[in-house]
């Protein structure tokens, strides 16, 4: 195999070569998800367009402070050819948060929606689950027309397009 050098891709080119990559591992049954690295760059995508503070890995319930000091619980769900579900991952504590920061991303990892989503919003939407004891919140569309939610899609496809 001829040596590749990543480090003068563009940060859409690798993440195309990731997907690439994980759908090979999944043909090939070395793997049965490929939602690596949704969480991390949802997180550092965020961080990056609103100047936020990446909370201590020990914080338990949110992932990072605002500039107001707001804790904030950062979710991604790559949505795929093989799963088109808009369920975020699994929300532990609804009170250990003040907004939830939500992403969707297509396929490629192009954004699909961003949202910034107030805590009393996500309990009245989030569904109990017992045998995971945890909380589901569903990004769907409707939810970016509650007048308490700032879709932020532009903003943050802004940032990945400068990367």
């Amino acid at each position: 195999m001829a040596d590749l050098d990543v480090s003068s891709l563009q940060l859409s080119d690798l993440l195309s070569l990731q997907v690439d990559i994980f759908e090979e591992f999944q043909a090939r049954k070395i793997t049965r998800t490929d939602n690596i690295p949704t969480g991390d760059l949802s997180e550092f995508i965020f961080c990056k367009t609103f100047g936020w503070e990446i909370a201590d890995n020990s914080q338990k319930g949110y992932d990072d402070v605002s500039n107001t000091q707001d804790r904030i619980q950062i979710k991604g769900r790559r949505c795929n050819n093989h799963n088109k579900s808009r369920q975020l991952s699994a929300i532990r504590d609804l009170g250990s948060f003040d907004t939830l920061a939500a992403i969707l991303y297509k396929h490629d990892y192009t954004i699909m929606r961003a949202a910034l989503i107030p805590a009393e919003m996500v309990k009245e939407y989030a569904r109990y689950q017992k045998h995971t004891n945890s909380y589901i919140f569903m990004l769907r569309d409707s939810i970016f027309d509650d007048c308490r939610v700032e879709d932020v899609t532009n903003r943050l496809a802004k940032t990945m397009r400068e990367l």
